[in-house]
């Protein structure tokens, strides 16, 4: 990533991304050529030992999210033209591994920092990716509170859970949500996400069953305790094995399980596979970011711990799958010539929103008006005849499956 160069000359929609990790949503986004990052933000210093070694040109501020003024995230000549902001925030708060604390955890707030970022900045578009599990999180309520947030900040979104492994090619079992939103109606109705696309990248594309590997890397007899179960399971070398603290774990559709951020830490929910000299050994650093789509030429910092970069990889993104985003969301912004509506207000928002279950939607404030009575009556003028949900009767409806449209008046 290079911000040497300004976008205007080279028509490239400036970026403000954060919780950037390594890079990865940014990465994604360069890769199609039409963005540039000319601001990052990642406060894991780890992480930005690997980000720097591989950017060493882009801006990338140290601070935490909290303290980071929202007149400082500008570009590299200090000037405020941000088309993008992007991020995706820690997921811990809104995970299965992070104990479904969501909003009460303190990593819970991280959305209104970016938040902030985006009222301040009013960018044209916005990229938010996050663990599947967020749609579900305290029965719907949490993805409710996001999806109303951004589209009374006058944002036209649309979200979907994609695996890596439908849209990026690349063989992982990923599921994530990604949320895109745009300034202006005519910009949105022109996005769509990406189709699924066939898997034709291998296994053996991305890991190395062939050559030597460092020793600390293979399960030896004596090493494992559980090393006796792992040799009378692990007869295949199409697909990945797990142990998952008391049994091994097959992923008999023959991709990468959903990599983690703990792999590598205590011999849990390590990525292993059968060599071909017929060992058993995990992933190694390289490999892990390998399955998240990364290229080859992606680079490994040396003084930093295999502990910290399996935590990277895991925390990371499915660069493909990014790319295919950011294709489709340039498209958009090159073929709209919509205005900006941030500047729309009221003390009452009309919100419509579609679902295609939970994992796939469309939302926005269709306009606001100065009372819920006004609200009601300029609902029943529609002329689709929807109706209009309460948060009760949201919450109650969200969890089936099948299409939802509806209003709702905030």
């Amino acid at each position: 990533m290079t911000n040497s160069v300004s976008s205007k000359t080279q028509n490239k929609y400036n970026i403000a991304a954060f919780f950037s990790g390594v890079g990865g949503i940014e990465l994604g986004f360069e890769q199609t050529n039409k963005f540039r990052v000319v601001y990052a933000n990642e406060f894991d210093k780890y992480a930005r030992e690997t980000y720097s070694l591989n950017y060493p040109d882009t801006k990338l501020d140290a601070r935490d999210i909290h303290i980071v003024p929202a007149d400082e995230v500008v570009d590299q000549d200090g000037n405020d033209n941000i088309d993008i902001v992007v991020g995706g925030f820690p997921c811990q708060a809104f995970s299965i591994a992070g104990y479904r604390k969501g909003f009460e955890d303190d990593r819970g707030d991280l959305f209104f920092e970016l938040l902030r970022i985006i009222e301040a900045k009013k960018p044209k578009a916005i990229f938010v990716e996050n663990v599947k599990n967020m749609v579900s999180h305290d029965h719907g309520n949490t993805f409710k509170v996001i999806r109303e947030a951004l589209t009374e900040n006058n944002y036209f979104i649309k979200w979907k859970v994609l695996n890596g492994k439908d849209y990026g090619n690349i063989p992982q079992n990923r599921e994530r949500i990604y949320i895109v939103g745009f300034d202006n109606k005519e910009t949105y109705d022109l996005f769509e996400f990406p189709e699924e696309i066939e898997l034709t990248t291998s296994l053996r594309d991305i890991i190395d069953f062939g050559d030597k590997k460092d020793e600390l890397y293979y399960y030896r007899e004596g090493k494992q305790r559980f090393f006796d179960e792992l040799k009378l399971t692990m007869t295949s070398q199409d697909t990945v094995y797990q142990w998952r603290r008391q049994y091994v774990r097959e992923n008999k559709n023959g991709v990468v399980p959903t990599l983690t951020a703990n792999m590598g830490t205590g011999g849990h929910n390590v990525p292993l596979i059968l060599t071909d000299s017929g060992e058993i050994r995990k992933l190694t650093p390289k490999e892990t970011f390998n399955v998240q789509g990364y290229p080859k030429s992606f680079k490994i910092p040396e003084n930093v711990s295999n502990g910290q970069l399996y935590k990277q990889a895991g925390n990371s993104v499915v660069v493909p799958v990014i790319k295919r985003i950011a294709t489709n969301i340039s498209k958009a912004l090159d073929e709209s010539n919509g205005k900006s509506q941030l500047n729309r207000d009221g003390k009452i928002a009309i919100i419509y929103t579609k679902m295609n279950g939970q994992f796939e939607g469309q939302s926005y404030v269709k306009e606001f008006v100065d009372s819920y009575e006004q609200a009601v009556s300029t609902i029943d003028s529609y002329e689709d005849s929807l109706s209009i949900l309460s948060d009760e009767e949201y919450l109650k409806l969200v969890k089936k499956k099948g299409t939802l449209e509806f209003y709702s008046i905030n």
